[in-house]
């Protein structure tokens, strides 16, 4: 008996223990765990701001000013806004922790409608023609070795930037995993060739190569459009600083930390990007780099010979990781749109068999190359640059309505209103500018998108209309059997 009763004990004993565990786990999957620091946050600023911008933007920001003094300060100053930018949405996250950023903001704000079009112009705008942006660096840089001399062929860098994005498509579409290997490899490149880049330039500066720096204001071309544009080339780079703003949850002691991880990783960001501008013009003269089809190569050709293949080689890689990282989180915009009824159904279904979301993967691998086809770096730049301000301005000026409109909300992080109005006036100019001094067609069809927009959400969603189901339907049907996918709660685990 006493046996048996020490049994039933140690029995006991290990059920608690397992419902303990149990308990244990879902708490950790339930709840975020506050585990990044100010270190971990810093860090993960400077990592998700340079990818493939500082490899192709000095090209495009000298062209527009004409000369390495304003040049350089273009690229001071796009750090400088970036700042100020980080610091409202460090406020707006604090203030309003619910999950989708400036969905968030815009939506508490301003009410659905805004925040529908932010939605609809992140999917069809902005994150699509980021990625071809990037796809197409990658592709300018792994063609440039097989064609010294002279540029490669328009035809085999928009081929070569469609295989990547099937590629990376693919990837991300066969495994979760596979696709966190390839980022975590590929995101050690970049900050190797930064770092390659940077001390490379200083040791060119002490050796005395200050030439193209003596009269760096001669031939300089200002005016309202070149700035905005050397600004949206600029920014470009720069693009990334409201990313920590999506895990506020998860930052230790978030409102002392959030913003000291701005304060330390957007100015180490603008420091390295000035160095490596610097660096660029130790060797190079503004004409021999305006002419230069891949900036980073050109100085290691002249700086590292005879190991100059290290520079595209490590270039290339930054380009796949950045271009890996925008395919993996924007297939998950797609996705969460699908779930909430903002796109079709089917964009929201999973692999039945690898628990990936193909029909998101698919649709944003699809619309990127539909950018790519007729498009080149610099008008993606601008497209994309035009529409992100756009809304990155609204969100701002949201953070100024609501300090009227909104008084109950605690604010743990509180900035002068200045900050947030010099920010709302230069989104305002960076959107006007270029259209009033030098118009394109790019701006229009953005616009165009955006009221695309409009009337869909008026109609489908305002209005509730169904006729759109006959066509879905089938699709969503035929997709279904083709790709082995369903409904998320559909699957076992």
């Amino acid at each position: 008996m006493g046996e048996e009763n020490l049994r039933k004990r140690k029995g006991e004993t290990n059920r608690e223990r397992d419902e303990q565990s149990i308990q244990n786990k879902e708490s950790k999957t339930i709840n975020l765990q506050k585990e990044v620091g100010l270190l971990s946050g810093s860090c993960m600023i400077v990592g998700t701001i340079i990818g493939s911008g500082i490899f192709i933007s000095p090209k495009s920001v000298l062209a527009n000013v004409g000369a390495v003094g304003p040049c350089l300060i273009i690229w001071a100053a796009c750090g400088v806004l970036s700042t100020l930018g980080a610091l409202c949405f460090a406020e707006l996250g604090t203030m309003i922790t619910k999950s989708g950023g400036e969905y968030s903001y815009l939506m508490e704000a301003f009410g659905p409608i805004p925040a529908y079009m932010f939605s609809w112009t992140s999917l069809l705008v902005m994150k699509p023609s980021s990625y071809a942006i990037i796809c197409l660096s990658f592709a300018e840089y792994a063609s440039a070795p097989f064609y010294p001399g002279c540029d490669p062929p328009i035809v085999v860098i928009k081929c070569l930037a469609t295989a990547a994005i099937v590629i990376i498509t693919t990837v991300n579409a066969v495994s979760v995993k596979l696709g966190s290997y390839v980022q975590n490899f590929f995101t050690a490149a970049k900050m190797i060739i930064v770092i390659i880049i940077i001390v490379s330039g200083i040791v060119l500066l002490v050796q005395g190569n200050l030439k193209n720096f003596k009269n760096s204001f001669n031939n300089a071309q200002i005016s309202a459009g070149s700035i905005s544009l050397a600004f949206y080339n600029g920014l470009w780079a720069y693009d990334g600083w409201n990313q920590l703003n999506y895990i506020t949850e998860e930052l230790k002691n978030p409102h002392r930390n959030l913003p000291l991880s701005i304060i330390i990783g957007i100015p180490l960001v603008s420091v390295c990007y000035i160095l490596i501008n610097i660096s660029y013009f130790t060797i190079m003269t503004p004409t021999e780099l305006l002419q230069s089809q891949a900036v980073a190569m050109t100085f290691g050709d002249r700086v590292l010979y005879p190991v100059s293949w290290i520079v595209p080689l490590f270039v290339v890689f930054s380009t796949i990781g950045a271009a890996n990282g925008t395919c993996f989180t924007s297939s998950r915009l797609v996705y969460v749109a699908g779930r909430e009824g903002h796109m079709l159904k089917v964009m929201s279904y999973i692999s039945v068999k690898r628990y990936t979301p193909a029909p998101a993967l698919i649709f944003l691998g699809t619309i990127t190359i539909i950018y790519i086809i007729p498009g080149d770096i610099n008008t993606l730049i601008n497209y994309f640059s035009f529409a992100v301000w756009i809304f990155y301005g609204l969100t701002v000026f949201a953070l100024i309505v609501m300090r009227f409109t909104r008084k109950e909300l605690q604010r743990p992080i509180k900035l002068p209103i200045v900050i947030p109005i010099i920010v709302t006036i230069t989104s305002i100019v960076l959107v006007l500018a270029p259209i009033i001094s030098e118009p394109e067609w790019p701006y229009l069809y953005c616009v165009l998108f955006m009221v695309g927009g409009f009337i869909f959400y008026v109609l489908f969603i305002h209005f509730k209309l169904n006729w759109g189901q006959k066509i879905s339907k089938p699709i969503t049907m035929h997709l279904q059997m083709l790709l082995e996918v369903v409904e998320p709660e559909d699957v076992s685990e």
